[in-house]
């Protein structure tokens, strides 16, 4: 299973950019899907997150400028990211807790998996 991270770039302050990211390999179900971001030298933190069912959260710094989304069907989580910042300059990752059914007989065995996008950079200059 692994996650596949497009949409960095680079952009104006004030300008919008879409990160997408696609999980493949077998995989039953997909829990909570999110975005990280991390600076050379600081923690990685959590930017945004949605559970299966579509509820976001969103971490202070971003609340009212991104939108997080997912397509279930398509394993797909997006970030869209508006009126941006020189502050938002980051590699964002793509994370994502995976289940995976095994059956044997009528016994079935779950296999979860939390796994990450290999990170896209996003520069906003000002």
């Amino acid at each position: 299973v692994q996650l596949q991270a497009s949409g960095g770039g680079l952009v104006q302050a004030g300008g919008s950019l879409r990160l997408s990211c696609v999980a493949s390999g077998p995989i039953s179900k997909i829990n909570d899907m999110g975005w990280h971001r991390q600076v050379p030298g600081k923690r990685r933190e959590l930017v945004a997150s949605i559970t299966e069912d579509g509820e976001p959260n969103y971490a202070s710094a971003v609340k009212g400028r991104f939108a997080i989304s997912r397509d279930n069907a398509m394993n797909t989580v997006y970030l869209q990211m508006n009126s941006l910042k020189p502050e938002d300059t980051a590699v964002y990752f793509c994370n994502a807790d995976t289940v995976r059914y095994e059956y044997n007989g009528y016994d079935r065995h779950t296999v979860r998996h939390d796994i990450w996008g290999q990170g896209t950079l996003v520069t906003v200059s000002s």
